[in-house]
C-alpha cells in the first residue's frame, strides 16, 4: 500500500483546499482556491454553493495532477468544512434555491432575540449544547425558507417551498452534506456537523422534534446522521464523474472537530486552538457531554463506528484571523506575514485595544450586537500600535476561553496544542504563550483540520489501523513557552474586559 493514499476536502470559509496524505500523515498533494465572499447587507454572509462546488472539483483534480497521482491511488475521501454554513437545494436539480448563508451571518438575530424573550433559550441549551445564536443552522434554514424565492414547478405553479420540503423535493444540510450529495448523491451528515445546526440533540443523538417545529424546519429535507469515520461508508464517487474513479466517501467532520482529530486529541482533557478565520478551542470531555456554566458550548467532538460519541467543550471566538484580513483590507499592512514585523516594532500598544467584534462577540460573550472597536488612541497612536493590539486581541479572546473551560472541566492548562495558518506567525504563538501563561505546542503539519478528516476517512477503511499508528504520527515543530512575567500579562489582560464592555450591544439597526 505504499503507493496508496487517502485524500481531504478542505472547505472553508474562504476557500477550498484539496490534500492528499500518506501514511506517516505526511503531505503529497496540496491545492487551494478561493470563493466570492458576498455581502447583501451589513452583518449579512452569503457563499455560492455552486461555486464551492465547482472549486472543489477544481482543486482535486489540481492536486492529483501536480503531484502525478491518479484518483485510483485514493483509498478514501474525507471531508472537513466550516460548520454552521447552510444551504437548501432542490433534490431534483440539485440546485441550491438561495446562496448559502454563511457561520458569521447575522441576519437572524432578532429572531434569537425573540427566542431569549420567549424564555426558550435553556431548553435550547439543555439539548443541543449550544447557546441560541445567529451563528447556527436552525434560523438560517428558517430564513431560507421564509424568504427564497419558490421555485417553479413543472406545472409552471409555485409552491411554499416548506410544502416542497415536506414533500422531500428541498433538501437541507451543511458543507459537508452538500458536498457528500454531490460527491455521491446520498444526503448524508456526520454527528459532528449535526451538532451545529441547533437542530440535533446531542445526547438522544437524533434529529429533536421540538427543535424543527420551532423553526418549522421539516424533518423530510435532513440528512441522515453517521458516524464521523463510518465503515460503512457515506458512498462513492461517480466512476463516470470527474475524477473518473469509484472512492470511497468514509468521513466527515466539521472543521474544528478534525482539527481535534488531526492534533490527535483522543483522550478526556486533551485540547487544541486552531486559528483560521476566527479561532476555535475544544476540549475532549470523553463519552460526557458537559455542561458549561462560563459560556461555552457543548459540542460533539466525534464518533468511529461502533464506538460510543466523544463530546468536547468549545470555545468559539469568531474573529481572529479575519482581523489580520481587515488589516490587509484597510491598507495598514500588505500581507499576514508584516505584522509580526511591524508588531515587534512597538514595545506596547501604548494603551490601545482592539476588539475584533465585526460579526459579533462569540464565547464567552454571546453579544450578536456587539461591534468591533478600537479604544484608547491618542494623537501618537501609529499603525504599529494598532497591528500589535490586533494580534494581542486574538491572544486575550483566547484567553478568555483558556479561563472558561478551566473553570468548567476543573483541568488546568498545561499545554495548549495550536494549528491554522496565523500559528506560522512566531510572535504570536509566543504572545499568546505570555499572555494565557501556558506552554503552547506548534505541531510539525500544522494542517491539521484536513489531516483529521483524513484520518477519520482512513480509519473507516483500514488505511490506518488504531489511533495509536496516528498519535506516532504527530511531531511537534516548536513550543513556545511563557517569557513574561504573570503580574505584567494579568495587568495586560485586565483592561481588555474594559475594552470589550465598549463594544457590547452597539449594533442598533432597528
Amino acid at each position: 500500500m505504499s503507493d496508496t493514499y487517502v485524500g481531504s476536502i478542505d472547505q472553508g470559509t474562504t476557500g477550498t483546499r484539496f490534500m492528499v496524505f500518506d501514511h506517516s500523515g505526511q503531505v503529497v498533494a496540496n491545492a487551494y482556491e478561493q470563493h466570492e465572499q458576498i455581502y447583501p447587507e451589513p452583518g449579512w454572509v452569503e457563499h455560492d454553493p455552486v461555486e464551492i462546488w465547482e472549486n472543489t472539483k477544481s482543486v482535486v483534480t489540481e492536486g492529483l495532477d501536480a503531484a502525478g497521482l491518479d484518483a485510483t491511488q485514493l483509498e478514501a475521501l474525507g471531508i472537513t468544512n466550516q460548520r454552521e454554513t447552510t444551504v437548501v437545494w432542490d433534490a431534483a436539480s440539485g440546485k441550491p434555491v438561495h446562496n448559502a448563508l454563511v457561520w458569521q451571518d447575522r441576519r437572524t438575530t432578532d429572531r434569537v432575540e425573540e427566542l431569549e424573550a420567549n424564555g426558550d433559550i435553556e431548553e435550547i441549551r439543555e439539548k443541543t449544547g449550544l447557546e441560541a445564536d445567529a451563528y447556527f443552522s436552525a434560523t438560517k434554514t428558517e430564513w431560507i425558507l421564509d424568504n427564497a424565492q419558490p421555485l417553479k414547478l413543472q406545472t409552471s405553479r409555485t409552491q411554499d417551498l416548506r410544502d416542497r420540503a415536506r414533500e422531500g423535493e428541498l433538501l437541507m444540510g451543511t458543507i459537508d452534506a452538500w458536498l457528500i450529495y454531490n460527491l455521491t448523491g446520498n444526503h448524508v451528515t456526520d454527528v459532528s456537523n449535526a451538532s451545529r445546526t441547533m437542530l440535533y440533540n446531542i445526547r438522544e443523538l437524533e434529529w429533536d422534534d421540538d427543535l424543527l417545529a420551532e423553526f418549522d424546519v421539516p424533518a423530510e429535507m435532513l440528512p441522515e446522521v453517521r458516524p464521523s469515520s463510518d465503515e460503512d461508508l457515506y458512498g462513492h464517487t461517480d466512476p463516470d464523474g470527474f475524477l473518473g474513479a469509484e472512492v470511497p466517501v468514509a468521513g466527515a467532520l466539521g472543521d474544528q472537530q478534525a482539527a481535534l482529530f488531526g492534533q490527535t486529541c483522543f483522550d478526556e482533557g486533551d485540547a487544541k486552538n486552531t486559528y483560521g478565520t476566527g479561532s476555535f478551542y475544544l476540549m475532549n470531555t470523553g463519552n460526557e457531554a458537559v455542561e458549561s456554566d462560563h459560556g461555552l458550548l457543548t459540542t460533539i467532538g466525534f464518533q468511529r463506528s461502533g464506538e460510543p460519541v466523544q463530546y468536547a467543550l468549545e470555545g468559539s471566538i469568531f474573529v481572529t484571523g479575519a482581523a489580520i484580513e481587515w488589516l490587509e483590507d484597510v491598507d495598514l499592512i500588505n500581507n499576514a506575514a508584516q505584522t509580526a514585523e511591524l508588531a515587534r516594532s512597538a514595545e506596547s500598544t501604548d494603551g490601545v485595544y482592539m476588539v475584533p467584534a465585526f460579526t459579533g462577540l462569540g464565547a464567552p460573550h454571546w453579544d450578536g450586537r456587539a461591534r468591533g472597536t478600537i479604544v484608547g488612541m491618542t494623537r501618537g497612536t501609529e499603525k504599529k500600535h494598532i497591528v500589535r493590539a490586533t494580534l494581542e486581541s486574538i491572544a486575550y479572546q483566547t484567553r478568555d476561553i483558556a479561563e472558561a473551560m478551566e473553570a468548567d472541566s476543573g483541568v488546568e492548562t498545561t499545554s495548549l496544542r495550536v494549528d491554522g495558518g496565523a500559528v506560522k506567525n512566531n510572535f504570536l504563538c509566543q504572545l499568546q504563550s505570555d499572555i494565557i501563561q501556558t506552554n503552547i505546542v506548534r505541531p510539525e503539519v500544522d494542517e491539521t483540520t484536513a489531516l483529521g478528516s483524513a484520518y477519520a476517512a482512513g480509519l473507516a477503511v483500514g488505511y490506518w489501523d488504531d489511533v495509536d499508528e496516528l498519535r506516532s504520527n504527530w511531531q511537534v515543530d516548536r513550543q513556545f513557552e511563557p517569557d513574561m512575567d504573570e503580574s505584567k500579562a494579568d495587568k495586560m489582560y485586565g483592561r481588555w474586559d474594559d475594552a470589550v464592555e465598549r463594544s457590547l450591544d452597539w449594533a442598533q439597526e432597528d
